[in-house]
């Protein structure tokens, strides 16, 4: 599979999760700026998808919604020529759990992966891209790939959190600190599709997903660049360290419910308050510590 695909594949959950509607613009940069990638695997995903007729695209004016797609439905998936993007899913939580398990070496070689995970060279490339987005990986120098070991460790999980509970209660406390409307409408909806079944039906990328973009757009409104970029830098790492931890999906009934709560007190203008809960929300985690430990152990 084409990285455009696997691009085209994110790019239509996204708009699931955001609730856009037919006839919503999508801007290429915001696009890309979502699923961090650079502008061209955007381009290309919204080239295929104006082919597919997902999307129509006006002259100086980009690409616009025309019809809502479901990517989780195979059906669909397949319809669209999406469904080998399945393999790369596959191959990526695999590589994932093997690596927090110290089944794989810190360095590795193409070949190595290729081989133990039954990929393509086309399908390898589009997850070794994703998890160099990610910051779990690099390309070394002439020969094969190198794993940052910093992502691995128990601590590493249990450190971003305290990060984040020091920034994110603070950042909600920001002087002209302003919540959106319609981001609180996306916010709640989104929390609304876990609650009536989601929890049970999402993959662990749109659940994880859809964690991220509750605390980005909550810290957005901020309005302060460097609580903004930094948040951005801690959620791209993280994925993998919380791979494991989203296994458990009870918590996410309870997670829905905070995030609720914390919309409800930000729309209100109780920002002192929503400070706390969120500080409590996040520290729940920290008190959890030793069930992490323990998913997390090789």
């Amino acid at each position: 599979m084409s990285p455009d695909k696997n691009t085209s594949a994110r790019l239509l959950d996204l708009v699931r999760q955001e609730g856009l509607a037919i006839g919503d613009h999508l801007p290429a940069q915001w696009l890309a700026d979502q699923l961090q990638v650079s502008r061209t695997p955007i381009n290309d995903a919204l080239a295929f998808l104006h082919d597919k007729g997902v999307l129509r695209r006006e002259k100086n004016r980009g690409y616009f919604l025309v019809k809502s797609v479901d990517v989780a439905n195979p059906a669909m998936r397949k319809k669209l020529g999406l469904a080998e993007s399945d393999a790369i899913t596959r191959a990526y939580f695999a590589m994932a759990d093997d690596l927090l398990k110290g089944e794989l070496p810190e360095t590795v070689s193409e070949v190595l992966l290729k081989t133990r995970y039954e990929l393509t060279t086309s399908q390898l490339q589009s997850v070794l891209h994703r998890i160099a987005q990610e910051g779990w990986a690099q390309k070394k120098a002439g020969y094969g790939w190198t794993f940052s070991d910093m992502l691995t460790t128990p601590d590493s999980l249990l450190q971003s959190y305290r990060l984040r509970m020091a920034l994110e209660p603070a950042a909600l406390m920001e002087p002209g600190y302003r919540l959106d409307p319609k981001v609180i409408e996306k916010c709640r909806a989104a929390e609304y599709h876990l609650l009536d079944g989601g929890i049970e039906t999402d993959t662990p990328d749109q659940l994880h997903e859809r964690g991220v973009r509750f605390h980005e757009s909550l810290i957005e409104a901020s309005g302060n660049p460097f609580f903004i970029d930094t948040i951005r830098r801690v959620n791209r790492v993280r994925r993998l360290m919380s791979y494991r931890s989203m296994q458990d999906r009870q918590r996410y009934k309870e997670h829905c419910q905070q995030h609720l709560h914390l919309l409800d007190l930000l729309e209100a203008g109780r920002n002192e308050e929503a400070a706390d809960t969120m500080r409590e929300h996040l520290s729940r985690t920290l008190k959890n510590h030793q069930k992490i430990r323990k998913l997390l152990k090789p």
